[in-house]
């Protein structure tokens, strides 16, 4: 059948919605995957972007197509459209519109949902509005209906709250509880690396990408393959990192460079420099003191109220720049001190401006831009007023590069442990107290193993949530360039997997920290040992799933391991429970409200009056 050029407005606000839905992805639920490894320091939030766009890229275009089939054709049935494949655009189109606005609308909020439910429900709402609720399938429908894909709603989090709380106890027995624990966290870490190896080989392997061929292979090869790769990485780990790492924690030797590793047993006997001073481990604290200052940023006078004094209040002196001003003032006008304590949003306003200001003295690309949004502020009247113009045209620029680069700088540890003087800082306090702390040394050992951890659950979410954006969108194109409805059940194009696992990448780099900086240490004290267990925890939840076909939820994966792993501290007050209620709330208010976006657009333009031919 001919191509559809009648409706090539259509495949292109599908392929737009396509890469905004692939865009939220990353900002979203990539974002919260890696906030686990950045919350407990283990890596810097640039190294996470770095490593996070190869791994969702690579899980993505080895195994992604098979949930992205689920999506195309296990929720609407292809024969309800009846061969119309414009409607069959249409209908995706529509669905990929409505999950998309909720979830960008979301993640520019800060509140944390999932993609893959909220896609899900858009598709759900699009076939009621479509062929009718009759039509959709509700039930288990071989694996691949909507009650199958619900049940992980529930299922997936209690999963992976177990599977991390065991790896977590298993941490502690063997290692935490020990009279010395650095030799022993040394001595047991290749055994993390032989777990984590063999789990991210057998996403690969085991029925893996049709495009590869492995699925094919007989039973012994992929048992050989994958036990191979995990002890393989196990003996690589006992060569080369164990000495690595006890020439660094035990010995202390500060002389050891990141390229010593390859010296391998040879480290052990290796002597320091005479005059060398011993290596100091990272401080794995949530709050450090180099973070002080901002999280505390917020000055005495601000939280206590106290404003009659004549002198220059901690306000000027700290922050110059904070003064607040009404509408009616230019920011070059100061304002009069309000004589009530600070509200939460000038506590906020007050940090954030702080660490505005530490930008703006930054050199290259970012501080240039800062200072040129802060030394050009928009003027009184409307933006077509002339001067308002000419400023903007300045300013365009500015924000631009603002909008790229302000992520890759921002303070995701202050962000996340709460403002000082605020409800939400005493809380933070109080779920911290509650931890035990383990010695740096201790968690600077598994900062290394989070490492891999962490890119095997970025390689897990690649796998399972690229169908999210690419299962309606290999629907949109293969109806549009073949004419034929059923074309969809075709295998989903490698290109398409790469195009939107790159788009997925654009929002964790860009817009990720927007998610990242109220997850992690706001449900529980992290740490790279908690970490660890948590993101190994929710790999292999997703990969279970993944491996039966069944979309599910990265993030309430993480959260449900996150959750378990804060439960191991042996008292429920070591979790913030009302983080994790807010987030169940948003969970569940995404199935409603996505589904009624798409369904309702999907109505109105399926049933909009026309003129007759």
């Amino acid at each position: 059948m001919p191509r559809l050029q009648q409706y090539d407005y259509v495949f292109a606000i599908g392929t737009f919605f396509a890469l905004l839905d692939a865009y939220n992805n990353g900002a979203n639920d990539v974002a919260n995957a890696w906030a686990t490894s950045v919350s407990s320091r283990s890596i810097t939030y640039r190294q996470a972007m770095v490593l996070g766009t190869i791994f969702e890229m690579v899980g993505a275009i080895t195994v992604g197509a098979r949930t992205a089939d689920t999506i195309k054709n296990g929720i609407i049935p292809n024969s309800a459209f009846k061969g119309d494949a414009g409607v069959q655009m249409l209908a995706f189109t529509c669905a990929l519109a409505g999950a998309s606005t909720w979830v960008m609308w979301c993640t520019r909020h800060s509140a944390h949902v999932s993609s893959t439910y909220s896609l899900i429900s858009a598709i759900a709402g699009v076939g009621i509005a479509t062929v009718g609720a009759s039509k959709v399938q509700w039930g288990w429908n071989g694996g691949k209906g909507l009650g199958a894909i619900f049940a992980g709603l529930g299922m997936a989090p209690a999963i992976a709250a177990g599977f991390g709380a065991a790896i977590f106890m298993l941490i502690k027995v063997t290692v935490h509880m020990r009279k010395n624990p650095v030799k022993w966290a040394v001595y047991t870490s290749p055994f993390f690396f032989l777990i984590a190896g063999t789990i991210c080989t057998l996403s690969i392997v085991y029925k893996g990408s049709p495009k590869l061929g492995l699925n094919k292979k007989p039973a012994w090869y992929v048992a050989s393959v994958v036990m191979g790769t995990g002890i393989g990485l196990c003996i690589l780990s006992a060569i080369f990192f164990v000495p690595y790492v006890y020439a660094k924690v035990i010995k202390r030797d500060a002389s050891v460079k990141w390229y010593h590793v390859f010296m391998g047993p040879a480290l052990l006997y290796r002597q320091a420099p005479e005059g060398e001073a011993l290596s100091v481990v990272p401080n794995y604290a949530v709050v450090q003191e180099e973070d002080e200052d901002y999280t505390k940023g917020t000055p005495a006078t601000l939280v206590n109220g106290d404003r009659g004094s004549d002198e220059k209040t901690d306000r000027d002196l700290a922050m110059p720049e904070l003064r607040l001003v009404s509408p009616q003032q230019t920011p070059h006008m100061a304002a009069t001190p309000s004589p009530y304590p600070a509200t939460f949003k000038e506590l906020s306003a007050a940090a954030e401006e702080k660490f505005h200001a530490k930008l703006r003295q930054k050199r290259g690309p970012l501080g240039w831009a800062m200072r040129t949004l802060h030394e050009n502020p928009m003027g009184p009247g409307a933006i077509y007023e002339t001067k308002n113009m000419k400023i903007f045209a300045k300013r365009l620029p500015a924000m631009i590069t603002v909008g790229a680069l302000y992520g890759l700088h921002y303070d995701i540890h202050a962000a996340q442990s709460g403002i000082h003087g605020t409800p939400e800082g005493a809380r933070m306090e109080r779920v911290y107290s509650y931890a035990q702390k383990y010695p740096n040394e201790v968690e600077h050992t598994y900062s290394f193993v989070q490492v891999l951890t962490a890119c095997t659950a970025s390689f897990a979410h690649g796998a399972n949530d690229i169908g999210n954006s690419v299962g309606p969108w290999a629907v949109i194109y293969s109806a549009w360039n073949t004419g034929d409805a059923a074309a969809s059940k075709l295998p989903v194009p490698l290109w398409q997997l790469a195009v939107l696992s790159a788009a997925i990448s654009v929002g964790l780099i860009t817009y990720g920290y927007n998610i990242m900086k109220v997850m992690g240490n706001k449900i529980t004290y992290h740490s790279p040992s908690r970490g660890t267990s948590m993101e190994m925890g929710a790999a292999v939840t997703v990969l279970v799933f993944s491996q039966y076909s069944l979309p599910v939820s990265t993030s309430m994966c993480i959260t449900g391991a996150t959750v378990g792993v804060g439960l191991c501290n042996g008292t429920l007050k070591a979790v913030n429970f009302q983080r994790v209620g807010l987030l169940m709330i948003s969970w569940i208010a995404t199935i409603p409200i996505a589904g009624t976006i798409a369904g309702v657009l999907m109505g109105l333009f399926l049933n909009a009056p026309h003129f007759s031919s």
